[in-house]
């Protein structure tokens, strides 16, 4: 049998805008997204019959409602639909390092390294614009994940320009034991009162330079504090300790800071587990990942 290992990276959003409702009941967004280096590892093992998911996380599908699963089936169907397949099936194992139901988008970065990987290995059937046109049947953060660079989404987020002008950050990541559903969140969001946030109405980005101080908004950031007070809570304990800026990424629930480099994100993140409020919390030192490899201006 063939075994194929692969590492899956988080994301954080460094700004998450709302900027309507369509007509299908999806969201449109302007977020300007960035891969970290925390990671799921994976391995892909080649044989046997059907498409199996081993991951000792109970909060991982071990079924065919799982991402990977899903996106490991539609490669097959998609790249080998006039030929035979190559493969009568194969087995996903996931060892799960990134937070569930986190806002760091660990099930969409599994699919989309499943994706990444099949295809290198059965040479590149389907080009990039068309590997990511098949991740976005399978979630509207997987095609960032197969782009691998920060990026400027809108759309649903599935619609991606390569961010070329980060400069390097050292990320804290504190995800307080709570998972949230996305779908939760976007059904309780209330445009007109997101759009009145004084915050937001400053909110001015030219597309080019990312500034902590003005463009750190997430407008999903009230909704899930809301019913998890704990993230202000964080937030400020990480403002505290030395971060530039701090915010809850995605939909919640885990918080980031920004540190000029390693060194202070470690000192916080020491300080941080000390406190008897974070006993249940977990905490991840990471470095963005301003570099990788980039698609101008793909369009799904």
């Amino acid at each position: 049998m063939q075994m194929i290992s692969l590492k899956a990276p988080a994301k954080i959003n460094l700004f998450l805008r709302v900027t309507g409702r369509r007509p299908d009941g999806y969201h449109d967004v302007y977020s300007l997204m960035c891969p970290l280096a925390l990671y799921d590892m994976l391995t892909l093992t080649l044989g046997g019959t059907g498409i199996g998911v081993v991951c000792d996380h109970p909060g991982v599908p071990q079924d065919a409602s799982n991402l990977a699963a899903l996106a490991a089936r539609l490669f097959l169907t998609t790249a080998f639909v006039e030929r035979p397949l190559p493969v009568s099936g194969l087995t996903i194992h996931i060892e799960k390092k990134i937070p569930v139901g986190a806002g760091l988008g660990g099930g969409s970065s599994d699919a989309a390294a499943v994706l990444t990987a099949l295809n290198d290995h059965f040479g590149k059937p389907l080009s990039r614009p068309e590997l990511m046109a098949l991740g976005a049947r399978i979630g509207a953060d997987v095609p960032f994940f197969i782009l691998g660079a920060p990026a400027l989404a809108t759309g649903i987020g599935d619609r991606l320009n390569p961010f070329l002008h980060l400069t390097p950050w050292t990320a804290l990541l504190v995800y307080p034991n709570e998972a949230v559903s996305t779908a939760w969140v976007y059904k309780n969001l209330n445009l007109r009162l997101t759009k009145g946030e004084k915050k937001i109405s400053k909110f001015h980005f030219d597309g080019r330079f990312f500034n902590v101080d003005e463009h750190l908004v997430n407008d999903l950031e009230p909704v899930t504090e809301g019913a998890f007070p704990v993230i202000k809570r964080i937030k400020r304990l990480l403002l505290a300790h030395g971060a530039a800026g701090a915010m809850m990424s995605g939909s919640g629930s885990t918080v980031f800071g920004l540190f000029a480099d390693s060194d202070r994100a470690i000192s916080a993140r020491t300080a941080l587990c000390k406190n008897q409020q974070s006993q249940n919390w977990k905490l991840y030192v990471a470095d963005l990942l301003i570099q990788g490899p980039v698609v101008a201006h793909v369009r799904i």
